[in-house]
């Protein structure tokens, strides 16, 4: 006798709920790392507005940050092939600031 509600070997069942699958705009991302973990700051800036926050943050293992690399490139790859190459336009520097500046 099996159980109905058994997934096949190897699947996840993956949930979203509603505010989740929203989502967040980013229009810059901050990377840091460490010897063990990537550390990826989503935030929303809006021209003539000098502060923004941290939307979103989240921390990876090396080895899942580069497989994410990976994962991007494929389905970067993939759209281009449908909808032609993505421009990259030339962004003005944006100063960043990550609180108070150190004097000595």
């Amino acid at each position: 006798m099996s159980d109905s509600n058994q997934q096949p070997q190897g699947q996840i069942n993956i949930e979203l709920d509603e505010k989740t699958a929203e989502g967040i705009y980013s229009n810059l991302a901050i990377i840091n790392h460490s010897a063990s973990e990537f550390v990826l700051d989503f935030v929303s800036i809006m021209p003539g507005i000098p502060k923004a926050k941290v939307k979103s943050r989240i921390v990876l293992t090396p080895q899942h940050a580069k497989r994410l690399l990976k994962a991007i490139g494929e389905n970067i790859h993939r759209f281009e092939s449908a909808h032609g190459e993505i421009k990259d336009t030339e962004q003005p520097p944006i100063p960043l600031n990550f609180g108070p500046a150190g004097q000595a």
